[in-house]
């Protein structure tokens, strides 16, 4: 166990697309939570050493200093190695020199920054700020505190986009040179604002074009992409999310956060009232040996480099070939099977769902 996840809801507005756990900021609701977030840590903590912890939400940058100095206190009686990773996200309106000093003076040494867009129309749709000059300078007082690793998240696929908009994102995007790109596409989930709505998916095939642009120009411009929807400079890719992809083991802390502990994958409670009576978990299943194959190729697969055939028969002692049909995949060219390592077709990463409808 090396890594652990921290869910903080709290967000001053509501994306239209966004379905994670999230409440509005109320200050009468945030010490509430911490009392029952530590005591969550407090209960479930085994005293690993941990190689990464990542602050998410919900907006995490939303909170008051001293909400943050309190939150800190929790994750600080965390042991962790010198070289721990420590992930914190943050909208662009949210960050000043004394969130960025907090953060420092607490070890964060990466931040992910929601941008999204630069466009005013994307924005707007999405219900989300973001002003390229105002973000420019505030990167460059990030760098002069010395965080010098640096995600930021693009969303593309935004009903009646063009390509013309998401060129002049990624252009944008490559001029604050991040260490790190995350570009999602955007999906249309139950109990959103854009699902109430009714707004219709853009054309799949056009996103599908999108893709495959964004990822030429971001390998073009230096960047390694290593995961189906992250690019990293050399060195830079996400310690905390690769655990998942590997299908490690983690804690997650938190209204709505999911772990998995011992071999049981669990999901918190999305009610505020059950979270701070201690009624932490809404699940939890021990996960049979079948279950974490299927894990460890749907979540493998996900990596560019795919899966390594030695490691997955070291981790399960059975051939990857024998649990599932890999060789007609390989043989219609689904999958690429080279140096030891079965992968998506890069050609086909797109269809990684139906593949792996196929696959399980």
């Amino acid at each position: 166990m090396r890594h652990a996840y921290f869910h903080i809801p709290f967000c001053r507005n509501i994306c239209s697309y966004c379905d994670f756990c999230k409440i509005l900021y109320e200050l009468n609701q945030t010490s509430e939570y911490l009392t029952a977030l530590e005591a969550e840590v407090k209960d479930y903590y085994n005293n690993e050493t941990l190689t990464s912890i990542y602050v998410g939400g919900g907006t995490p940058s939303v909170l008051s200093p001293a909400e943050l100095q309190r939150l800190f206190k929790i994750i600080n009686q965390l042991k962790r190695t010198s070289d721990c990773e420590i992930t914190f996200e943050c909208n662009p309106e949210d960050i000043t020199e004394v969130l960025i000093d907090i953060l420092k003076l607490n070890g964060v040494n990466r931040l992910s920054i929601g941008i999204q867009s630069f466009n005013s129309e994307k924005l707007k749709f999405m219900e989300r700020q973001a002003e390229f000059e105002n973000l420019k300078n505030k990167i460059l007082m990030i760098r002069n505190k010395r965080i010098n690793n640096i995600n930021l998240d693009l969303m593309y696929g935004i009903p009646g986009e063009s390509f013309d908009v998401l060129r002049h994102d990624l252009k944008m995007l490559l001029k604050l040179e991040p260490e790190h790109i995350s570009p999602y596409s955007l999906i249309i989930e139950d109990y959103t604002k854009i699902k109430i709505n009714g707004v219709a998916p853009l054309d799949e095939a056009l996103e599908a074009k999108m893709y495959t642009y964004i990822s030429k120009k971001l390998r073009k411009s230096g960047y390694r992409h290593y995961e189906i929807s992250n690019y990293a400079k050399p060195g830079y890719e996400s310690r905390h999310n690769l655990a998942y992809w590997e299908n490690k083991e983690y804690y997650g802390f938190g209204l709505g956060a999911a772990g998995y502990l011992n071999g049981f994958r669990y999901e918190n409670t999305k009610s505020l009232n059950d979270y701070s009576a201690g009624k932490y978990r809404l699940t939890q299943a021990l996960v049979s040996k079948q279950e974490m194959m299927e894990y460890e190729v749907m979540l493998g697969l996900r990596k560019i480099e795919g899966i390594s055939l030695q490691k997955f028969f070291d981790k399960y002692e059975i051939n990857l070939q024998d649990v599932f049909p890999i060789k007609p995949l390989v043989r219609n060219k689904d999958l690429i099977y080279k140096d030891g390592y079965v992968y998506l077709n890069p050609e086909k990463i797109y269809l990684m769902n139906e593949i792996l409808m196929k696959l399980l």
